[in-house]
């Protein structure tokens, strides 16, 4: 059943669409001119041309033309010779006018279904967006899809939806500058100023980040164009209208300068655009494409929506970065700061500026309430709140929000002076613990790059950072100088008016200035510009606010969420050493469930938190309760350069609100730092452990509810006891029975598909296999090709996956190519006994080939991942009958396995069972809602109750006894349920999660159903 188009623009597109042999490409041409004349997209007759073909000036037309884009219709763009030939003919036209018009110029092919759009990168045509028109497209989307490519519009409001799908990573707007950012770079990447800047943008990541950090021109360039942007932005905000300014003006930030509002723009990494030929071009051509957009209307929360839109989630989880909604920071700012014209307050981790927007409105309230001065409020304001953050991109926008907290009214008023905005770039916790910033009292800046020795140094006294500002200025104003059209290369001015002017007297910071300042002479001379000033700001900001004297009065934020698992191996060697020395590791065994905002947060007490201040963090749920933050809810971390205590107040457990705003469950903990001197020092400064009473907040909130006023109403707030896992529990016997199964992944190289054989057939014991894949694979290895080829029969096993099992039943087990030679043996390609195996051999050697090239890390071979904990070779031989239940899951799965040659992946966990009676048993207790009932609260969990793994057995299961009554009716009805399950017709190419449900179902309506609950109940008290 087709939908009748309604509207003149569904009717239009629906003739677009139809591709029928019979159309005329003027027909299409004409089709095409009155979409983009009525589609509200700005334009009228005189911006399209008048001839429906333009000639390009070379004896070629191009079929529409609108500013400084080409349309190419074509009547049928399927067949690979036209398309090819199409794209050919757009290429002449986009370069040629690329060159007439001296910017870049973008190319549209479509044949009214099909739209891609083009770009001239490093001198080719590149495809960078497609946009697929179908029967039920709705005509708006296409239309938002040619927006991004025309840029015609004016006033949109910048939204969150419409940031996410005009300026988001998915948006051909995007894409296009991009591409084009990127080809300007790979251009002009090796001129010296150009290398310094990613030199140092790479030092300072690195040395926050460790080999986290992925160090790519991708990345550098995903950056610049960030940046940028939110540096156009933070002027269109403020009323600027950006088509009239200046490209270095725009990158400078020298409004912002000139407007005495300092930290906002200004000269960083990614001002090399305007440093190269053709840079100015592209930032001219950004603010116009962001000048379509009503900034001046903009909400503080559209800057966050733009970071996570843009900036890959893979990215964000790799640095741990989720980003708090409004509403729970302005609640969590409300609770703890609580006399915030006497507190100053600080973000370690600040991201796109939530908690400080809210800090800053908080400040400026209560001095406009107490009848402050306007002037001594934005005076004072930005030395009470204050952020840092290590992701270049978030700071900037963190800068504009700053500003947006502020608002434009109290900026623009004659009472206002100079505001230096407190966000900056860096490293907060010194993950590094790097000491060799600071040396003899001096603050140290090596400008070397590479690996070479370092030589030259930028060095400034202790005495100087004591007061922010006048470091600040003072490291600009070098630069500036260094950095002046009026220097003659090789001289150096005097510095005795700048000493004058900034009070400076005592003679040895005279005389280390003027030695900085020659450097800065020389690296100017060089070509390595004032970037310097930037860098240097940067780094020393958290030291200087990790002095006593500068410590703050309340620490709140959200750090970042970064499991120990996803760490790379240099990172977990230095996070376990920094735990170790805190109290926080609590072993191996739970490693990988260890995370790294425990310590962040006792570093950053440790850092930055005077004595008596308080705390407020955001962190994952299983701080409240699982045994592995049992150090860190202690409250003492002894490290010996400076140990820590905390007294905690309260937390609030927020796991049961719907929808998640976090891809784990969340909590908020309390606490206040107290004294861990010793002696008569020491009294009353007992660590107080985080309280089991915690606050349950309960409900579904709106999407349209942002404020705390709009959300409160629909959370439950209660009282309620914590449980810790492990707690007063008597372990089940069948604990030590239970192992989980294999690592058989990447799945490329293991799961295969069986195909013909051919005429001829293959011989004996031999089958013809091509790599199974799934839609769930992950990079690197979605993007390899299949492996094919011919493997020994018996070497192709068959695998039960998570996905295998439903209650009481076996879905079709997947097959996989698995070295078992015999019934115990593991080969690898090196073993003595692989070439008896010539298919295997040649399979193996090429699926380890594969996994040296594209491993994340250099730990584990092939067999070795296969074989990790014994995974594998605990299953060999196989046995006769086994309980298998799924690792994860809102709901416990299980079922009986009798096929010992099955192997069991790691999705699952398997223990032999001596007899049917005993597999049922467990499958009936373990398929029953009460048992997930009861043990959901001692499930690992993200977003919910989710990770089983041996949680079950933490619950008095005890062992099956024949001669129990109990026992024995629990075995009967679990035969009963599998042979009720058994018989029912499933269409077993549905997703399982639905067969589940199916099947769960039928079990809530056994007529068994109310016995089996009593009995488990029963079992489990």
């Amino acid at each position: 059943m087709t939908t009748t188009p309604q509207t003149s623009l569904e009717k239009l597109l629906a003739r677009l669409i139809d591709r029928k042999p019979m159309r005329s490409e003027a027909t299409l041409q004409a089709d095409v001119r009155q979409l983009l004349l009525e589609g509200d997209l700005n334009l009228d007759e005189n911006d399209l041309s008048v001839d429906l073909e333009t000639q390009v000036g070379d004896g070629r037309r191009i079929d529409i033309e609108i500013g400084f884009t080409a349309i190419e219709t074509k009547k049928d763009l399927r067949g690979t010779k036209i398309l090819k030939d199409a794209e050919k003919q757009l290429e002449g036209y986009v370069r040629t006018r690329t060159d007439q018009v001296g910017q870049r110029y973008v190319g549209i092919l479509t044949d009214g279904a099909d739209w891609r759009a083009y770009s001239l990168t490093s001198d080719k045509l590149i495809l960078v967006s497609r946009f697929e028109a179908k029967q039920r497209t709705a005509p708006t989307d296409l239309l938002i899809w040619l927006e991004g490519v025309l840029a015609t519009s004016e006033g949109i409001k910048p939204t969150p939806e419409v940031i996410e799908g005009r300026l988001g990573a998915g948006s051909v707007s995007h894409k296009l500058d991009y591409a084009t950012l990127g080809a300007l770079y790979e251009k002009y990447k090796d001129l010296p100023t150009v290398k310094l800047k990613r030199e140092l943008w790479s030092r300072l990541l690195r040395s926050a980040l460790g080999a986290q950090f992925e160090d790519t021109d991708e990345l550098f360039v995903e950056h610049t164009l960030l940046v940028n942007t939110a540096g156009i932005i933070a002027h269109s905000v403020l009323g600027y209208d950006v088509r009239q300014i200046p490209a270095a003006t725009l990158v400078l930030g020298q409004l912002f300068e000139e407007a005495k509002i300092f930290g906002v723009v200004e000269s960083d990494f990614f001002g090399w655009l305007i440093e190269v030929p053709e840079g100015e071009d592209f930032v001219r051509l950004a603010a116009r494409r962001l000048s379509r957009f009503d900034w001046a209307s903009v909400e503080h929360d559209v800057l966050k929506v733009l970071y996570e839109s843009v900036i890959a989630p893979e990215t964000r989880k790799k640095q741990g970065e989720y980003y708090t909604p409004d509403w729970l920071a302005e609640k969590m700012v409300a609770d703890v700061v609580t006399d915030p014209l006497n507190q100053r307050v600080l973000d370690p981790s600040c991201g796109s500026g939530t908690f400080l927007f809210h800090a800053v409105r908080r400040y400026l309230d209560a001095a406009e309430t107490e009848g402050r001065p306007l002037r001594q409020s934005l005076d004072e304001v930005t030395g009470h709140v204050a952020g840092i953050d290590l992701h270049p991109v978030a700071v900037s926008l963190a800068r504009v929000t700053y500003l947006l907290a502020i608002g434009n009214d109290r900026l623009r008023s004659p009472e206002r002076r100079h505001i230096r905005v407190p966000v900056y770039l860096g490293d907060s916790v010194q993950w590094q613990q790097r000491t060799d910033l600071f040396d003899h009292g001096h603050l140290v800046i090596r400008t070397g790059t590479g690996d070479t020795l370092y030589e030259r140094e930028l060095r400034f006294s202790e005495g100087l950072l004591k007061d922010a500002g006048t470091f600040d200025r003072l490291v600009n104003d070098l630069a500036d100088r260094a950095a002046s059209s009026s220097r003659q290369a090789g001289s150096r001015p005097s510095l005795a008016s700048l000493f004058n002017l900034l009070a400076i007297d005592n003679k040895d910071d005279q005389d280390q200035i003027t030695d900085s300042f020659r450097v800065l002479c020389e690296l100017v001379d060089e070509g390595r510009n004032h970037i310097w000033s930037y860098y240097v700001r940067n780094l020393a900001r958290p030291m200087w606010l990790s002095m006593a004297e500068h410590r703050v009065d309340v620490l709140i934020g959200n750090p970042p969420w970064l499991s120990y698992r996803h760490m790379p191996g240099d990172m977990q060697d230095v996070f376990k050493e920094m735990s170790q020395s805190r109290n926080l590791w609590r072993g191996d065994e739970v490693a990988t469930h260890q995370d790294l905002s425990g310590l962040f947060i006792a570093r950053a007490v440790q850092q930055y938190l005077t004595v008596d201040g308080t705390f407020a963090f955001v962190v994952p749920n299983p701080v409240l309760d699982r045994p592995y933050w049992k150090g860190f809810r202690a409250g003492d971390y002894p490290d010996p350069n400076e140990p820590v205590r905390v007294q905690f107040a309260e937390s609030w457990d927020l796991r049961r609100l719907r929808p998640h705003f976090f891809p784990r469950g969340s909590a908020v903990i309390f606490g206040r730092r107290i004294s861990a001197a010793v002696g008569d020092a020491a009294l009353d400064n007992a660590p107080v452990p985080l309280p089991k009473a915690t606050q349950r907040w309960t409900g579904k909130i709106p999407a349209t509810a942002h404020d705390w006023a709009d959300v409160q109403g629909w959370i439950t707030r209660e009282a309620a006891e914590l449980r810790y896992v492990g707690e007063d529990l008597i372990s089940s016997p069948y604990r030590p029975r239970f192992w989980q199964g294999a690592t058989i992944v990447p799945r490329v190289l293991f799961f295969v598909e069986q195909l013909e054989a051919g005429p001829l057939g293959l011989g004996g014991g031999r089958v013809r296999v091509r790599s199974e894949r799934s839609s769930t694979e992950k990079k690197p290895w979605k993007d390899l090709p299949d492996l094919e080829g011919v493997v020994e029969a018996q070497f192709v096993r068959p695998v039960l996956l998570g996905e295998s099992v439903l209650p009481y039943r076996l879905l079709a087990p997947r097959k996989a190519v698995l070295p078992v030679e015999g019934s115990t043996t593991l080969l690898h390609g090196e073993h003595d006994h692989i070439d008896r195996y010539p298919d295997l051999a040649k399979w193996w050697r090429a699926a380890e080939e594969l996994w040296m090239e594209h491993r994340s890390s250099e730990r584990l071979t092939l067999l070795d991942q296969l074989e990790f904990r014994r995974k594998m070779s605990m299953q060999l031989p196989g046995t006769p009958l086994r309980v298998v239940y799924g690792k994860a899951g809102m709901h416990v799965s299980a079922a009986l396995v009798d096929d010992p040659g099955a192997v069991i992946d790691h999705k699952l966990y398997w223990g032999t069972v001596s007899s049917r009676e005993e597999g049922m048993y467990l499958c009936a207790i373990l398929n029953a809602p009460a048992l997930t009932e009861v043990v959901r609260p001692l499930m690992s969990y993200g977003k919910d109750e989710r990770d089983i793994d041996k949680a079950v057995w933490q619950l008095p299961i005890p062992q099956f006894d024949s001669a129990n009554p109990g026992h024995q009716r629990l075995a009967e009805i679990g035969e009963a349920e599998a042979q009720r399950i058994a018989a029912l017709v499933l269409d077993e190419s549905k997703n399982f999660v639905k067969l589940r449900q199916v099947v769960r179902s039928i079990i809530a309506d056994s007529p068994d159903a109310e016995e089996l609950d009593q009995l488990v109940r029963l079992l489990l008290e």
